[in-house]
């Protein structure tokens, strides 16, 4: 699969880095590309300008600060019929909580931004550090995920299927209203209320 990855940081570098490692095509969107290629390390991936990385992804990965997304949309160009994967959490800057939430969402927003990308909401809901080891006492964690298109929604979840998650339909887009909330959740729970970063979500089903 070609991926574009807008962002090189914890999560966007992570994530990039490990589907290049699975075999699909990466290439990394940063404002000054040879600095993100010195700080990513060696990688099978390429970096490239933001244009670059989303004209060559089938699927297009937003893995900015929130206060960033907004222009790194505006800057990848022309989005239309492309898989748009919002990674972000609208965390105010002090991680005291959401700038967005009841009546929207950093996932809606996206996609206004975007009208004519295929916009899933995903990644956003585990610290970056457990992307690469995604099992927890043996059981694979859960991470959920959430669209108005399905096929769009598919080729997500074969995508988080390559990292070893369990991936879970949440729904529609507008459920990223309470997707961002569990990862302020686990953020809370993480670095506030002494549970460590040693967690993650799991769905049980019987």
């Amino acid at each position: 699969m070609k991926i574009g990855v807008i962002g090189t940081g914890n999560i966007g570098g992570t994530l990039g880095k490990l589907w290049a490692e699975h075999g699909h095509e990466v290439v990394f969107g940063a404002r000054e590309p040879k600095a993100s290629a010195a700080k990513l390390g060696p990688s099978k991936a390429r970096v490239a300008t933001i244009p670059e990385a989303a004209k060559h992804g089938d699927v297009v990965v937003l893995a900015t600060p929130w206060l960033a997304a907004e222009a790194s949309v505006r800057a990848a160009g022309d989005l239309s019929g492309k898989v748009l994967v919002d990674c972000t959490n609208p965390l105010m800057p002090d991680l005291s909580g959401l700038s967005i939430g009841h009546t929207s969402s950093a996932g809606e927003l996206v996609a206004r931004w975007a009208r004519t990308a295929r916009v899933v909401k995903c990644f956003n809901t585990l610290g970056a550090q457990h992307l690469s080891e995604p099992e927890f006492a043996g059981e694979r964690a859960s991470m959920f995920f959430c669209g108005d298109d399905e096929e769009a929604k598919h080729d997500v979840a074969r995508l988080g299927e390559d990292l070893g998650f369990d991936m879970v339909d949440a729904g529609p887009l507008t459920q990223a209203r309470l997707l961002e909330p569990l990862a302020m959740l686990w953020i809370s729970l993480a670095y506030r209320y002494g549970a460590g970063t040693d967690i993650a979500f799991r769905l049980l089903r019987r």
